[in-house]
């Protein structure tokens, strides 16, 4: 299992964001949202200054692409826990 996170952010700013916060796994930059848009999680004109960007969202996707466990919500303050996230996955063996 990888943990990565997907930003409509630049490369640049999500290097900053990761050093940081001190978070070591990859962040890719998806700036057309076009994966953001194929998991319906856009959040049109809701970053700064009116940009797009990703609604809050946790997935569990396996080697086929096919997502096997996901946590939705509107508030970017309210993710997953570390321990949630893995007891998902342990229940997907």
């Amino acid at each position: 299992m990888t943990p990565l996170a997907i930003s409509v952010d630049t490369p640049e700013e999500s290097r900053t964001l990761c050093q940081r916060a001190g978070y070591t796994f990859p962040f890719l930059s998806d700036r057309n949202a076009d994966v953001i848009r194929k998991y319906d999680l856009l959040h049109k004109s809701g970053g700064e200054q009116g940009r797009d960007i990703a609604r809050p969202a946790e997935f569990l996707v396996d080697r086929t692409g096919t997502v096997r466990w996901r946590n939705l919500t509107e508030d970017l303050r309210i993710r997953a826990t570390p321990e949630q996230m893995l007891e998902a996955a342990r229940s997907l063996r």
